[in-house]
């Protein structure tokens, strides 16, 4: 494979892909699957030329179709968008109109990029908690990659609805950040992976939202304790579970497997309506750093190199 070359170039609207609405994107967001897509990484880019973006904003400005119309404010997330399909870098994006939801009522297309693919896949991983009735008095609930996006996100909902959020992070010196966004003690890297071989450690979380994966996450389910919950969405320290099954069949625990990209049309509408309304969260704009897209290369490499806290939003 040859270089990757990434330029800002300008397009005709049919060079697009086919879809059955036209949006002039207004805001997008930078993600980690994003600086991959940037890179033409083969899991995420099968053919170029590419336009990254998994996450978008904006008005919509042709429509063949009855679920919207001319001047609709929409959000689209997740499905091919940035992957397969060309992303949200761009003025203008054309999709299917069963990827496109409705702007709701509470959130501004600004707000709803700050959250994004991030932030809806943080409420999915705390709906999981809840859902399997972790309540806040059953204990700590412990949030690996907390300053990332889905990480940083997370921390704030589960703080919001009363949780006790232990935060775990590389990046000791975003501490102060992370207890304003809702942690209530912070925890390195190396204290959360446990390197003995035992099956079993002594219990320690009620639940878990494990951005990481590997060890880390085989750590967690080995401390968490009777009927505790861990939702995992990552893999960034590694697609292996070096494991038992005694967690799962002596303790009970529920590791539930957390996807956004092709949640059900109804269910993805009720986890944004949450957002909107009483699970916004109220450090938003604390977390959040707001970019051009003259400026996604200079990310793109900051978060590649783990330098980026919080959330990133494209301005276009």
């Amino acid at each position: 494979a040859g270089k990757v070359q990434r330029s800002i170039t300008r397009r005709p609207l049919a060079d697009l892909p086919a879809g059955d609405v036209l949006i002039r994107v207004r805001y997008s967001s930078l993600n980690y699957k994003d600086a991959l897509a940037a890179e033409a990484h083969p899991g995420v880019v099968r053919k170029v030329p590419h336009v990254p973006g998994i996450d978008a904003a904006g008005i919509v400005e042709e429509s063949t179709s009855p679920l919207c119309k001319n001047g609709d404010e929409v959000i689209v997330t997740s499905y091919d968008l940035g992957a397969a399909h060309w992303g949200a870098w761009a003025d203008y994006i054309r999709v299917p109109a069963e990827w496109v939801v409705s702007r709701p009522t509470g959130l501004t297309l600004r707000e709803a990029m700050i959250l994004g693919t991030a932030g809806f896949t943080a409420a999915q991983c705390v709906q999981a908690i809840l859902l399997n009735g972790v309540v806040p008095a059953a204990g700590e609930i412990v949030v690996t990659g907390a300053t990332g996006g889905v990480g940083c996100i997370a921390v704030m909902l589960l703080k919001q609805l009363g949780y006790s959020v232990v935060a775990v992070t590389g990046k000791p010196e975003l501490e102060p950040r992370l207890k304003a966004w809702g942690a209530s003690r912070i925890m390195s890297r190396q204290e959360i992976i446990d390197p003995s071989p035992k099956p079993l450690l002594g219990s320690k979380w009620a639940g878990a939202v494990d951005t990481v994966g590997g060890n880390t996450l085989a750590s967690i389910l080995r401390a968490t304790q009777e009927y505790g919950v861990v939702s995992a969405c990552g893999l960034v320290g590694g697609t292996d579970l070096p494991l038992t099954v005694h967690p799962f069949i002596l303790r009970g625990v529920i590791l539930a497997g957390i996807s956004s990209q092709n949640l059900p049309a109804i269910r993805r509408n009720e986890i944004w309506q949450k957002l909107a309304a009483d699970w916004k969260p109220r450090h938003l704009e604390d977390a959040t750093t707001e970019i051009n897209l003259e400026q996604a290369e200079e990310y793109v490499q900051k978060i590649l190199k783990g330098e980026i806290a919080g959330r990133t939003v494209i301005r276009l």
